[in-house]
């Protein structure tokens, strides 16, 4: 349905994106996440040429909207698009703000326009306020307006840029039970959202955004359960990190044996935790990996916690040929006091050597 290809939005003083390439097809409902500052809203954006790209392009239905030429307006129709801050006409009842674009841009007859709007409304639960002004509603019944205005232009995608930040928390749910609704009916969607179990549950497929682009796009279970790369991971985990790169054996010992003291202690870890971790690190780090030599280098020890349920994971990754201390050396002292502190622990080669603890 969209293809965007090798997309790039360059501001003055920010670079949102530099390469975003992605498919859209019918009926996929895509949740956007990220930290803010990755360019997710720009994204949307982009796509319905509210901001003008700065190189790539965007094709529709086959046809490349970012052409010299191209009518804008026929490009929008085709893609509704709603709000944080709801952009409703405040000195035009509820209603009328539904007719507004059918009547000026579909040519609708005002009875048709009514009609329809009166349909979207009722869908959303607000068929009682079609005379009301927008003042006169709550943040949850507004950006429910809104949606309904959006479906009202009838489009074939409709975008949605963090429709819940603008809310209190109270009426979040009110608009999210909505967009699920729209979901269950097969509309095609991309949504900007930080509710994470909503995206989980809605999406069809998640795109965690960073880094200058799309940092990864797979579906919910795989970017919630098991993301593939270090910063979604950190991102959906909601984890607190420490991270000390060694680049020499002559490396401050003292100075990262106290950094992750100070750490744990900052996070509320339990004393027997910010032991574990020490352990591990002056086990696995300094007693096994740089018995090796110079090969290891870089060598990266990475402690996080996760604020969701408080998990303390231990990373360590090296370089060198293929070597698993847990098979290799199983019978040393480091590995036998490792094991016998970790809940679970694993060696992987597929990117280099990884060592991944739960303690």
């Amino acid at each position: 349905m969209i293809s965007i290809r090798h997309l790039k939005k360059i501001f003055p003083n920010v670079t949102p994106f530099l390469d975003v390439n992605l498919e859209i097809k019918k009926g996929e409902v895509i949740s956007i996440i990220g930290p803010s500052g990755t360019g997710k809203s720009t994204l949307l954006r982009c796509l319905n040429l509210l901001e003008t790209p700065t190189a790539g392009e965007i094709i529709v239905d086959g046809e490349t909207i970012t052409a010299k030429g191209v009518d804008i307006s026929a490009v929008r129709r085709k893609m509704g698009m709603v709000f944080q801050s709801f952009n409703l006409f405040s000195h035009l009842t509820v209603i009328e703000n539904l007719m507004l674009g059918p009547v000026d841009l579909l040519k609708l007859s005002r009875q048709a326009a009514y009609d329809e709007g009166m349909r979207l409304l009722a869908t959303v639960g607000l068929a009682e306020k079609a005379l009301s002004y927008p003042d006169e509603l709550s943040g949850g019944q507004k950006q429910r307006v809104a949606i309904a205005r959006a479906l009202a232009m009838k489009p074939e995608i409709i975008l949605f840029d963090e429709p819940t930040s603008a809310l209190d928390p109270t009426m979040v749910g009110e608009v999210l039970s909505v967009i699920r609704t729209l979901a269950q009916a097969g509309l095609t969607m991309m949504i900007v959202t930080h509710e994470m179990k909503f995206a989980r549950d809605v999406s069809t497929r998640v795109i965690y955004m960073d880094e200058g682009g799309i940092y990864e796009d797979g579906p919910p279970e795989q970017i919630f359960d098991a993301p593939q790369r270090a910063r979604t991971r950190a991102f959906v985990k909601r984890l607190k990190t420490f991270e000390q790169e060694i680049a020499s054996a002559t490396f401050d010992f003292i100075a990262v044996r106290t950094g992750i003291e100070a750490f744990g202690r900052k996070q509320l870890l339990s004393q027997r935790q910010i032991n574990n971790l020490q352990l591990v690190f002056e086990e696995l780090c300094v007693q096994t990996l740089l018995e090796r030599g110079d090969e290891v280098f870089p060598l990266r020890f990475a402690a996080s916690v996760s604020e969701l349920d408080g998990a303390c994971e231990a990373v360590i990754t090296y370089g060198g040929s293929a070597f698993d201390p847990f098979t290799q050396q199983a019978d040393e002292l480091s590995i036998r006091l490792v094991t016998g502190i970790a809940k679970a622990c694993a060696w992987s080669g597929d990117e280099g050597n990884q060592i991944t603890l739960v303690l």
